[in-house]
């Protein structure tokens, strides 16, 4: 890796762009014997594995003296050991059930094979059954599955929510009544809304082991969070004090290169506001040289449309350049594939048949695609967590690997690239998922109430707001109450299926489906607000290699039309919004501003996409500008405020421009959150107005972009103080002038960058800390 990095310095595109490299050394492993059941242990060392990493084994140790075990040890780490060895021992011992839940069918499938594999060398009545039960199993091998009652049960949170729960007593009593514990894999995927849902699901699940008398025990596994017990405890509901946390790895590594890459400047910033080549177009020229030396590269890379685009673009350099098998072994993966594609590529890498990808996160899970010689980032993903998960997908055994992280213009691309530091030795961000958030919680009842009925006790389960709720949907018809000699219980009164009327994925089941109007053929499917942003009339899409132009929207029926195009721009939405405080919760003061109250509120925010602009794909320059009418958006979401003092307010409109001062302000505080907690920045929005009503004052808000609110500005209004100081911290790190992408222009902005006013925002966050 030392010549490949060598290779790099010495091409003809290296501008000095390498800003820190550094040899991360590899370690041997830590291994110790085990006592386990014999066929077992016999298993295991047809397998090659004799002895134990000493991360599983004291995971196992902690399972076996009764503890729920958190473990978070890097990626290929031999996690799954950890939990297999204790489940394949209780179904050997007595039948005991194991339950596994993973956040993708993939992954699942991929753990069914390993673990099916392992069961197999067990031999004849070994009583070690595993089958997986997802969606794709058509009703036919549903049925078979549970008639085989296997005792390795693996599936996803949304078929546990739409077909196990439901059914609990007439299907799966067997598998309830032996139930002795819970895997949760990758149990950091679960945040946000689809964590709050997830967290909501596992007491529902907790309630149906209640009722069979099972108290399951349960391990999850991690990624480096900075709370790993209080976010595994937030989603399984329980006491974060019977939870082990394991995170020191034991298992062998080879050494790994890692290269912070800043683009070169433009001698004049782009019609943007860029000032650096774009760090897609690095990552290609880097990815290509790659894979010519021989090397399998990923490309992590921040959206669908990127990925596909790149890999097209990376295909046709090298076919450019005469390496026309290499160009054949190069895609794109993504989440809106279809199941067998996504299947077929993750075979071609670990097969080797597949030499170069470029994907979105949806590769960054524990799905085993072998080793990799090299993984580049396009762009900081966002958080430390998702750095280190997605580079650990580079490493073969103790051979050296090669990740390099090229940095976009984004805040905190820019200001991990200037302090490579601050990342290697930076505390992990935390997770965050909130099961009290109001608008998925009457569901969950709803589904809890179907599944086994409720009472008033299940106040433990679902919190404060039970007691509440239940009258408000019993108010409703939603809920029937009924009178036992047991006290009182409630079912659910309503019409169809809670479960079904549903998805653990997003708070709205609304979707628009993007289809090809020469065969009509549906090419993917987006949530309803990213189809208004993305398949508007006008839109460029890409998808598979292929640039396509929306030529209608039709909203009734949830459908976009696409024809293909050979548009050199791109498109950007322009849009407006208003926000009303609907109830402060909380409230605190600054240190160096006692006067200056920040509130953390309910509120509603109501946005309307007014039009898009048409921009050149090479320069970023604006090419056209057109109105669209699309509906208007409503969120009810929760959030902080805070407003600017009045001495304060009079000093940045004497300085120029007080509304560039605050917007800019709000831009670089929304893109620093990701520094603490782990999220993207699209998780979070922002407004930020001369005059509000509701304060009469210049206000700056911040809200989760999630109706309920999942918890992260609720963490970031408790963390304010400091929160405030970094984000001044890289403004002032920051060499531009007037502002730029790596400080307060944000691509997500529905005004186009303006106005903003970079020295004012200096001004302001320096004032207020």
């Amino acid at each position: 890796m030392d010549e490949t990095v060598a290779a790099l310095r010495d091409r003809p595109y290296y501008e000095g762009q390498v800003t820190d490299h550094r040899r991360v050394p590899g370690q041997p492993a830590t291994t110790r014997d085990l006592d386990m059941n014999d066929r077992l242990a016999r298993a295991l060392a047809d397998h090659g594995i004799t002895s134990l990493y000493d991360h599983q084994a004291t995971a196992i140790e902690a399972l076996r003296a009764g503890q729920n075990v958190v473990l978070a040890t890097p990626t290929a780490s031999g996690k799954s050991l950890a939990y297999t060895v204790p489940a394949f021992e209780r179904a050997l011992d007595h039948t005991g059930t194991t339950l596994y839940v993973g956040p993708q069918v993939a992954l699942i499938e991929d753990q069914r094979a390993t673990l099916s594999d392992l069961a197999d060398g067990l031999g004849f009545g070994s009583r070690v059954t595993v089958d997986e039960y997802t969606g794709r199993l058509s009703r036919t091998e549903k049925e078979q599955v549970r008639e085989r009652q296997p005792t390795v049960l693996l599936s996803t949170p949304d078929m546990l929510h739409y077909g196990v729960l439901p059914h609990a007593h007439r299907l799966w009593e067997y598998f309830f009544e032996r139930l002795e514990t819970v895997i949760i894999d990758e149990v950091h995927a679960y945040r946000g809304v689809f964590g709050s849902h997830v967290a909501l699901l596992f007491r529902r699940l907790e309630r149906v082991c209640e009722r069979f008398g099972a108290d399951p025990q349960y391990v999850c596994c991690s990624a480096t969070i900075s709370n790993p017990i209080d976010h595994a405890a937030t989603v399984v509901g329980r006491d974060p004090e019977t939870f082990t946390l394991v995170d020191t790895d034991a298992s062998a590594s080879g050494p790994t290169h890692w290269l912070w890459w800043n683009p070169p400047e433009y001698d004049e910033p782009r019609g943007d506001g860029s000032r650096r080549r774009s760090s897609h177009v690095e990552t290609e020229r880097l990815f290509c040289d790659l894979l010519a030396r021989g090397h399998q590269t990923v490309v992590f890379t921040g959206s669908r449309q990127t990925a596909e685009r790149y890999a097209e673009k990376s295909a046709r350099r090298l076919r450019e350049r005469g390496d026309h098998e290499t160009a054949e072994a190069v895609t794109a993966y993504q989440a809106a594939l279809p199941d067998d594609r996504r299947s077929d590529i993750e075979a071609g890498l670990k097969s080797g048949a597949i030499r170069g990808v470029w994907s979105t996160n949806a590769l960054e899970l524990g799905v085993d695609i072998g080793g990799l010689d090299c993984v580049l980032l396009d762009g900081y993903p966002g958080t430390r967590m998702q750095a280190f998960q997605q580079a650990g997908r580079a490493g073969r055994g103790a051979d050296p690997s090669l990740v390099v992280v090229v940095a976009g213009e984004d805040q905190l691309d820019q200001y991990f690239v200037r302090n490579p530091a601050a990342f290697f030795d930076g505390d992990p961000e935390r997770a965050v998922a909130d099961p009290a958030n109001d608008q998925l919680l009457p569901d969950h009842v709803r589904a809890a109430a179907r599944e086994t009925w409720l009472k008033p006790e299940d106040k433990r389960h679902f919190g404060e707001a039970f007691p509440d709720l239940v009258t408000h949907l019993e108010s409703q018809g939603l809920l029937d109450r009924r009178s036992t000699r047991d006290g009182t219980r409630w079912v659910d009164g309503g019409d169809g299926s809670p479960q079904h009327e549903m998805s653990l994925r997003t708070v709205s089941d609304r979707e628009i489906q993007l289809r090809d109007r020469r065969d009509g053929e549906t090419i993917a499917s987006l949530p309803f607000a990213d189809g208004l942003r993305d398949a508007h009339p006008g839109a460029v899409y890409h998808h598979q290699g292929q640039t396509y132009e929306v030529v209608e929207l039709d909203l009734e029926h949830g459908i976009a039309e696409l024809e293909p195009t050979w548009a050199d721009y791109y498109t950007r939405t322009l849009r407006e919004k208003e926000i009303i405080v609907e109830r402060d919760r909380r409230d605190t003061t600054l240190e160096a501003r006692p006067a200056v109250p920040v509130r953390f509120a309910e509120i509603t925010m109501r946005e309307q996409i007014t039009g898009f602009q048409r921009r050149d794909a090479r320069t970023g320059e604006t090419l056209g500008e057109e109105s669209l009418a699309l509906p208007e958006t409503t969120l009810e979401t929760r959030g902080l405020y805070f407003t600017v003092p009045a001495d304060l307010d009079q000093r940045l409109r004497e300085g120029g421009d007080l509304p560039g001062g605050i917007h800019a302000a709000e831009h670089a505080l929304i893109g620093m959150l990701p520094a603490a907690l782990v999220c993207d920045r699209g998780d979070v929005g922002g407004l930020s107005t001369p005059l509000h009503p509701h304060t009469g004052q210049a206000t700056i808000f911040v809200y989760d972009g999630y109706p309920g609110g999942v918890g992260l500005t609720r963490r970031a209004y408790e963390d304010i103080e400091q929160h405030l100081r970094r984000t001044l911290s890289m403004l002032t790190a920051c060499s531009c002038e007037a502002g730029c992408p790596a400080c307060v222009q944000s691509p997500h902005c529905g005004n186009a960058n303006s106005p903003l006013d970079k020295e004012l925002a200096t001004v302001l966050l320096d004032e207020l800390t």
